[in-house]
């Protein structure tokens, strides 16, 4: 996929340079010379210039891209890029501050794909340092909706079972797999469930202990 990124910050850099090691082409788009001079050095295609203007997307390739992420510590800069790959066909997703509020989130939640919290974020890391287990909580995207890897263990009763085929609670959706030790992809059709095996599922976050009982076959304690 082609992804373009606003914003060579935190948030913006660790994005980055997840996708392109999981083989993406990413686009950096930053108005800030030395965030742009790290982004080149790091080896990314970068554009410099204020990515709420719609010249500067179209130099970085918005035309042709798969997504957009508005990751600057701007909220006008990071919607305004929002709503110009949204008119593009992105995917769009838009960083706001912990402090942001309900109303301000419904206004800008109607326009774009995904709000992202960066410090809930951390907090989903914290909070599975303290789970452990076979549960790993990878992010809360919102106050309702989590993205957690669940590992199946050797007694599971999914075991056998298509991946796209699994039922679960309360419309759960399974958008990775992995084998033991290798990365996670998208389930072909005819992947079956393996001991071992890592599922990544996006559900509501009181689904997760549902979710993990569901595909490992262990009441929670």
């Amino acid at each position: 996929m082609k992804l373009i990124i606003v914003g060579f910050g935190r948030v913006g850099r660790r994005t980055a340079e997840t996708l392109r090691d999981e083989g993406h082409t990413v686009v950096i788009v930053d108005n800030n010379r030395k965030k742009v001079e790290r982004a080149e050095e790091s080896g990314f295609e970068v554009i410099e210039g204020d990515g709420g203007e719609e010249a500067v997307l179209g130099r970085a390739g918005v035309a042709d891209a798969d997504g957009l992420g508005g990751f600057t510590g701007d909220l006008n800069t990071n919607f305004a890029a929002c709503v110009i790959g949204d008119a593009h066909g992105c995917r769009t997703v838009i960083r706001v501050s912990e402090d942001f509020n309900t109303e301000l989130y419904e206004r800008y939640s109607d326009n774009v794909d995904e709000v992202i919290y960066p410090e809930r974020l951390g907090a989903a890391g914290a909070k599975t340092a303290l789970l452990g287990g076979d549960l790993n909580v990878l992010a809360d995207l919102t106050e309702q909706l989590s993205v957690a890897s669940i590992t199946v263990p050797d007694k599971s009763p999914v075991i056998g079972q298509r991946v796209i085929n699994l039922d679960l609670p309360n419309g759960a959706q399974i958008y990775a797999h992995g084998r033991e030790d290798e990365p996670m992809t998208i389930p072909l059709p005819q992947t079956t469930v393996e001991a071992g095996d890592s599922l990544a599922v996006v559900t509501s976050s009181e689904t997760i202990t549902a979710i993990r009982e569901r595909l490992t076959g262990e009441q929670a304690a």
